[in-house]
């Protein structure tokens, strides 16, 4: 028989971080501490906002774009937050998860041959929809001695004549690192001179611990340029409800909408309405839940200091991006022994990128008393190293 597949996507590789969590549900008396995912209930009026949406009978599609009360909230959310105005019926629309904007953002800009800039460590799915953009990913290496930022300089080392879009993952996953205004500002500065666009993933913009999250559209000249993605899993503890959003320059925008049109139709209706609540009357929530990251947060930071094990603080998201190179294993063989002999699941770093070698992240979006357990654990393990 002919073969069946296409080679584009069996050559991808699947998810580093699905392969531990899908071992770790085999596993009696595990604890994960390896999926970014709120262990918070979506707050109850949210909640109550879905409920009552389907007692009402809203449970036809909308428009592609989105409900337009929702778009209008999103206008205003990124208004107050940023001081940026978005036309709520030509720049905005929803999406099924932040993901779907990053894949259908790639596809509605890329050609065959363009190149993307991606920092890593980084979110998985980056490389991925560049890849099925029919694009060339273009890996910088981020590292530890500038906290994991991105600066201007590593933007200038890799630009060429077919460099088209750059992925400005911050706050980042996996590493927790954030971006100061001034960083922005020099990349900004590159980014136009060089005539770049920008996906900028800001899915733990609310998740910061340094001051409020600044968002490259802020800046002068480069809204024009920049797709912004986010959503509503992380921060308002709405991962299964799958819901995200993207903004940017109208000519982008129908083209997305036009894949989207295709592929989705539309996103789930009981979810934007949720949203929409989350939008008018969520702030509270996600103060409260912050709180308690950053709560948890210090913990892991002071107990990677009691027992000497190398991490650089993190101000953004809900992980941890220790060193564990000392111990002289790969990461994956680090995160293997760790789960087989204490039966705990952390995450390799090589997950989101071959430059993560050398260390694990761990996620703190599990309770105080998870975290307390699972670190009893590693440092158990970590003493038989």
């Amino acid at each position: 028989m002919r073969n069946p597949l296409g080679s584009k996507v069996v050559d991808i590789k699947p998810s580093g971080i699905r392969k531990f969590f899908d071992i770790v549900q085999e596993t009696e008396g595990a604890i994960s501490l390896g999926v970014g995912e709120p262990d918070f209930d979506t707050p109850w009026h949210i909640r109550d906002e879905g409920i009552y949406s389907l007692e009402k009978g809203r449970t036809f599609y909308t428009s592609n774009s989105g409900l337009k009360e929702l778009r209008v909230e999103i206008s205003n959310y990124i208004k107050r937050t940023q001081g940026v105005e978005y036309d709520p019926i030509k720049e905005v629309f929803v999406t099924v998860g932040g993901s779907e904007a990053i894949d259908l953002a790639m596809r509605a800009m890329l050609d065959p041959g363009d190149e993307v800039l991606i920092p890593q460590p980084s979110y998985v799915s980056y490389e991925p929809c560049a890849i099925l953009a029919d694009a060339t990913p273009v890996i910088i290496e981020l590292k530890e001695e500038n906290e994991f930022r991105l600066t201007a300089q590593e933007v200038l080392d890799k630009v060429t004549d077919k460099t088209k879009i750059l992925v400005l993952p911050f706050p980042n996953n996996p590493t927790g690192a954030v971006m100061e205004k001034e960083d922005l500002e020099a990349i900004a500065k590159v980014v136009i001179e060089k005539d770049l666009y920008v996906i900028s993933d800001e899915i733990y913009g609310e998740l910061s611990y340094k001051g409020k999250h600044v968002s490259i559209v802020s800046l002068p000249g480069m809204k024009e340029r920049t797709i912004l993605i986010n959503g509503f899993s992380k921060a308002y503890a709405m991962t299964g409800w799958r819901l995200g959003y993207a903004c940017g320059p109208e000519i982008i925008m129908k083209q997305m909408i036009k894949i989207h049109q295709f592929a989705i139709m539309c996103a789930p209706t009981t979810s934007q309405y949720a949203a929409v609540e989350a939008l008018k009357n969520g702030d509270e929530d996600v103060r409260m839940m912050r709180e308690e990251y950053n709560h948890r947060r210090r913990y892991l930071l002071n107990k990677f200091k009691e027992i000497g094990l190398p991490c650089f603080e993190p101000y953004g998201a809900f992980y941890v991006f220790p060193c564990i190179k000392k111990f002289g294993m790969s990461s994956d063989e680090f995160c293997t022994r760790l789960l087989t002999e204490e039966k705990l699941a952390v995450v390799p770093g090589t997950a989101f990128g071959d430059c993560g070698e050398g260390y694990i992240r761990i996620s703190y979006a599990y309770s105080l008393e998870n975290l307390k357990t699972a670190m009893e654990r590693f440092e158990r393990f970590i003493s038989k190293l």
